[in-house]
This record gives C-alpha cells, structure tokens and sequence, in this order.
C-alpha cells in the first residue's frame, strides 16, 4: 500500500521561471546541462541556457547518448564531479540518466546499484542523497520521470527499475518549446502512457477509494479528451498546439504523484511488468509493446481473472471514457483497441516465437515470488502475449 503523499518537485510552469528560481539558491555556483543530441542545439536547450545565464551563472553542456546502463552511468556521473547543478534536456531515458548521474557521486549509492539480483525493482534506501541538485526539462511527454522518485536503468538486454526518494528531481520545468516538434506518434503514444498508467492503477487495484477513484477517472477521462484533441488536431493537418501540449505534459506529471495513488496496491498495474519484457525483447518501443497488449489484457480482466484487475473497474472506468466518444464499442477490451487505432499507435508486433522468452524473463524479473507477477505461472504470462502476435485483434462496432 503507498501509504503517503509527499512530492518535493517544484513544478516551474514556462522557462522563464529558471532564473528565478536560481536566483534563489545562492549555493548553486557551477551548472551542467546534459542534453540528448536530437535538442543540444534545439531552441528549448537555448531558452534553458539564456535563463542559466540571466541568473548569473555560467554553464557547459554534455550531450549523453548510449546505452544506460551502470556502467555508463558511473562514469557520466564522474564527468558530473563538482557540479553544485544539473540541468536534464530530453526524453524520459535522458532524464533517467541525469537523476541517476547525479546520483551516483555518492559511493554508497553505486555500491547499492552494484549488487546484483535477479529481480526488476531496486529500492534505494532512505538516507541516500544526490551530490547535485537536479532540475528536469522533459522533451517528450507520457514518462513523467521530471516529478517521479523512479529511473530506467539498461540491463541484461532490459531494464531495472530503480526506486528511492533520491531520484526525486528538484525541479520540473515544463515549457511547450520542449515538446514542439514531437512528431505524432510519440504525442499519441505519450497520451497513451498517461492513460496506461492511470487505468492500470484504478482497475489493477479491486478497492474501491472514493476521493483517490474520482480523481483518477478525472485524469483517465482528460487523457482521453487529450488525446481525441491531438487526433482532431492532426486530421485537420496541424500540430497540436502549445496549450494542449502543455495539459498532456502536466497530466503526465500528475499521473505520478497525490491522491491518485494513495492507498493503492504498489504494484498493482501488473500489465507494465509484462509490457516492460516484450519492449525488450521485441525490440520496440516501450509504448508499442503497451498498445499491443492493452486490448488482450482488458480481455482478460473482463472476462473474470482476477489476477490482472477487477473486471467490475473495469467496465465502470470504460463506461465513463466511452462517453467522452460514444463512436467507440461498449466493450472495453475492443474499444480500447478502437481508441488506439484511432490515436495512430501501431499496436501490431510481428514478432512469432517470443511469448515463452517474454514469460521467462518476466517470471525472473517480476515473479517467482516478488510481488509484482508473484501470481502469475509462465504460461499465463505466454498465454497473453501470444495474443499480441495476432494480426488482428477483433474491434467490433
């Protein structure tokens, strides 16, 4: 059960209030912007700089590309030493590495990091501290790494996931430049993130949590509306703009943090752990692994296992999205399907033979007696990965 809400991000809404914000932290003296190379020379990393500068403060600039993994982060986090601040430009795999970079100058935290194991989670303990403050400017949307405590670090061919207050970033600046030449299928997908996230903790969960519920199909149903806005946006031949950008980004955000997750299941969006392995071993993205196993997963909440969510939820959660479309079927399994096809996110891996090696890798990582799939046999696993291979998923009207 999360048993509290406590978020120590500050969120600086538009890049203006960087400089404001340095200019209130007299501690902060040298500053490193770690920036992915697809927006080093973009104008969101410039804004950023200018800010740096207006506040009286010179900086350098690291771009990070690479693998992720330990290794990589150590020795990015060397190139960190006497850095007081750093600044992460880019997606959420960028601002993974700058919050575990920043991180890692502490010995304990890479002796924790170096022990191995054979699950997915790393917990971090409690008295862990960075050795610079972090600020995050997200250049994509969905993640919402920029206010969470968690950080994606490369392993083994997949990804550990790494947990503990220390990641919390400083900072969240979010400024619609970041995200102005997102191209479509990455705003669609980002929207989707939000909406995978949201939905998984409220069916995942069988509890019914009044305040926490209704806040949750608030941020479920605006993804939604979101989301049919970007599609609109798009089949009108424009880009959607800066204040639609700006609502995904903050929901993105809120998806992470308050009410929404109090009380629940920690670990209770179980379809993240399986689409987690099929990204990897597929090769693709993460979001193409979640919108290829969405539907299946529904399918298999309705239709009464209980492992994977409560069916109830369920209907109850897609009853109040369906209304925002009533094009969309009545079934959600299908009219989750339906809303992905609509948004343009390819769900279809053709990828045949995988669903043992994503069970077995997902029974290691996340079952066998870890709560996340500790339920699950890897056949039950397979059984629903196999239903991704399908090259179509039935969605009726």
């Amino acid at each position: 059960m999360s048993l509290g809400w406590h978020c120590p991000t500050m969120l600086i809404a538009g890049h203006e209030g960087l400089s404001v914000w340095l200019a209130e932290q007299p501690d902060v003296r040298t500053v490193t912007v770690l920036a992915d190379p697809a927006v080093a020379h973009g104008e969101i990393t410039a804004l950023v700089r200018a800010q740096i500068a207006k506040a009286g403060r010179t900086d350098r600039v690291l771009t990070v590309a690479g693998t992720g993994d330990l290794a990589s982060a150590v020795a990015l986090a060397d190139r960190l030493a006497g850095t007081d601040l750093v600044v992460g430009v880019g997606g959420g795999s960028l601002l993974d590495r700058a919050k575990l970079a920043a991180l890692l100058g502490d010995p304990a935290a890479r002796a924790r990091l170096a022990v191995a194991q054979r699950g997915g989670l790393t917990a971090l303990p409690h008295d862990l501290r960075r050795t610079a403050r972090l600020v995050a400017v997200p250049t994509t949307l969905g993640t919402g790494t920029e206010l969470s405590p968690v950080a994606c670090l490369a392993r083994d061919g997949g990804k550990r996931l790494v947990l503990g207050n220390a990641l919390q970033p400083d900072v969240a600046l979010l400024d619609p430049a970041a995200t102005a030449t997102l191209p479509r299928e990455l705003v669609a997908e980002g929207v989707l993130e939000v909406l995978f996230r949201v939905a998984g903790l409220y069916v995942g969960d069988h509890r019914d949590l009044p305040t926490e519920d209704a806040l949750a199909v608030a941020m479920a149903e605006a993804a939604v509306r979101y989301g049919n806005a970007a599609r609109d946006a798009y089949a009108a031949g424009r880009a959607p703009d800066a204040a639609l950008r700006t609502e995904i980004a903050k929901l993105s955000g809120l998806s992470h943090q308050g009410w929404s997750v109090l009380g629940r299941e920690p670990y209770c969006c179980r379809g993240w752990y399986v689409a987690n392995e099929l990204a990897s071993v597929c090769g693709v993205r993460k979001m193409t692994a979640v919108a290829a196993l969405l539907p299946p997963l529904w399918r298999a909440v309705a239709d009464g296992d209980a492992r994977w969510g409560s069916a109830r939820r369920l209907h109850a959660l897609w009853e109040r999205l369906r209304a925002t479309d009533p094009r969309l079927p009545g079934d959600p399994a299908d009219g989750i399907a339906a809303l992905i096809d609509g948004w343009g996110v390819g769900r279809r891996i053709v990828a045949p033979g995988v669903a043992e090696e994503v069970a077995r890798r997902s029974v290691r990582a996340w079952g066998s007696g870890l709560p996340m799939l500790g339920a699950f046999r890897g056949a039950d696993i397979a059984r629903l990965v196999e239903r991704t291979q399908t090259s179509g998923f039935p969605v009726t009207a």
